[in-house]
């Protein structure tokens, strides 16, 4: 039997056809129309407090300042993950982005959704991988390297007679969240790193399930400490402020990813990996203004690359005992120059 629709509801769809038509000629006609070089910069989180993203803002910002024809939009998304896709596409609707870059291992899977929406928007992602997606070129930190060395020099104090440390040889990371980069490649070069130095040091993992849940991180490094646990990373961004404290308040030590956190506690963080992510950001933003970005790729950045490195010139580092400081850098000297 032939069906029969209303008039009123073959109305109603050839008007909603009628605005999608429009709204997309209309995004068309702002693309066209649109002059110089436009950079979304997706900020995953707050800027605010975080250097990770400090760095990546300062690099579009500077390489704007340094390029009259480049206009460039920075915008935080905040800690809620779940927004962040929704978020993203009206970003790259209402504005007519030559680029969007952005840094999160989270972000490859939202831009490809966004990407089916919006088949002439490219994305260039920091500190995470992808391949095979014609819209999108990442870029990753091999930070199984970064872990490694920061592994180590957790291993060296945790197996040291310093003023804080006890006898269990059990060193300590707190995550927000779990994700392929974390648990393949960190966690393991983390704990691989510190069992260099002794293969009885073992490893407290534990996950806060939020960005910005200082409190419960708080709470998980109390009860790490109480476990045995002298010696902590994180990667868990406005969170980390809560294991900071109790570390403060109780006597423990840490060792930091990616940025010079020295300052952000004092007698507390004693040890700092660098990540180059400014350098990093303004080079890629000199290629993609010169139209020289190959998409559907992945770079792994590195120490032997010049993106991944230690801060050794920082008074917290240099308190640290001799002994610990010489072994932590024929390490790194004889590992990296392979």
């Amino acid at each position: 039997m032939k069906k029969i629709y209303p008039a009123g509801r073959i109305i109603t769809v050839l008007l909603l056809l009628c605005f999608l038509i429009t709204l997309s000629c209309e995004r068309k006609s702002a693309l066209q129309e649109k002059d110089g070089f436009s950079i979304l910069v997706f900020i995953t989180g707050i800027i605010i407090g975080n250097p990770y993203y400090e760095l990546l803002a300062e690099g579009a910002a500077e390489f704007a300042r340094d390029n009259p024809k480049v206009n460039i939009k920075v915008y935080e998304a905040g800690v809620n993950q779940a927004l962040w896709e929704q978020q993203l596409a009206e970003m790259v609707y209402d504005g007519g982005y030559d680029i969007v870059i952005g840094a999160n291992p989270s972000l490859p899977e939202i831009c490809i959704n966004v990407g089916r929406m919006f088949a002439d928007q490219k994305f260039i992602i920091l500190d995470a991988h992808l391949e095979g997606n014609p819209q999108i070129r990442t870029y990753q930190y091999n930070q199984y390297e970064q872990s490694l060395f920061l592994g180590y020099l957790a291993g060296l104090i945790t197996t040291s007679d310093m003023s804080r440390i006890n006898s269990q040889k059990k060193i300590g990371f707190i995550a927000a969240q779990e994700y392929p980069l974390l648990t393949g490649y960190m966690v393991p070069g983390f704990i691989e790193g510190a069992k260099l130095v002794d293969p009885q040091i073992e490893l407290d993992f534990r996950v806060i399930g939020s960005w910005a849940d200082a409190n419960k991180a708080a709470e998980l490094a109390d009860a790490m400490i109480n476990s045995g646990v002298d010696v902590f990373t994180a990667i868990a961004g406005l969170a980390a402020q809560g294991m900071i404290k109790v570390l403060a308040d109780r006597g423990a030590y840490a060792v930091w990813y990616n940025t010079n956190a020295y300052n952000m506690a004092p007698g507390v963080i004693v040890g700092c990996g660098i990540m180059e992510q400014k350098k990093l950001v303004m080079e890629i933003l000199k290629s993609a203004l010169a139209g020289e970005i190959q998409y559907g790729i992945s770079d792994s950045l590195g120490v032997k690359e010049g993106y991944l490195g230690f801060i050794f010139d920082d008074p917290a580092y240099r308190d640290l005992p001799s002994g610990v400081r010489q072994r932590f850098e024929k390490f790194l000297d004889e590992y990296f120059q392979e």
